[in-house]
């Protein structure tokens, strides 16, 4: 049974110099660049931490939403950060999706998404800390106190692994 003959190349030829390297490897990796989207984000620890955080943000908001209130400025403020801080988030994840940090390299971008976690953690907290104390036992009021400390929590480890890998990351190459 014959597969018909093989043909394999390889760097070096018997009669002459090195073959220059296949053109294939270089289209390949353009081709990645050239892609409306970052398939890989959404598979990353990134990616993946950003979506938790959005989802218990959202869990959180709408359980106190759907609640009786007995302190008002306690729960709008609530309210506010979790919607601010979803909404900052959803804009960083798509920035990151579709690559925006690629074309607009005036931003510096690793920076701009540490302060936005420096400052939407410790409104969170703040507010997590209020609902909590003012939540008179009332379920749906601990349960979101209980999902913005949740997202606090993932915030801080969002803004860990983006102060280490940019900045950390960055000062240990200088020396290498």
């Amino acid at each position: 049974m014959s597969h018909g003959a093989r043909v394999i190349r390889t760097g070096v030829s018997s009669g002459g110099p090195a073959a220059p390297p296949p053109v294939t490897v270089a289209s390949s990796s353009a081709g990645s660049d050239a892609e409306l989207m970052d398939g890989g984000y959404f598979r990353s620890c990134a990616g993946m931490l950003k979506v938790a955080q959005m989802i218990s943000l959202l869990i959180g908001f709408i359980s106190v939403n759907n609640s009786s209130w007995t302190d008002y400025s306690a729960y709008s403020f609530f309210q506010i950060v979790t919607m601010c801080d979803l909404v900052m988030i959803l804009f960083f994840y798509i920035m990151h999706i579709f690559r925006v940090y690629r074309k607009l390299t005036c931003v510096s971008w690793p920076f701009a998404e540490f302060l936005h976690y420096l400052i939407g953690t410790i409104l969170l907290l703040i507010g997590s800390i209020v609902a909590a104390a003012k939540s008179y036992n009332i379920t749906g009021l601990v349960a979101g106190a209980t999902f913005g400390f949740l997202a606090t929590i993932l915030c801080v480890i969002s803004m860990w692994s983006s102060y280490k890998v940019s900045c950390i990351t960055q000062s240990t190459s200088k020396y290498h």
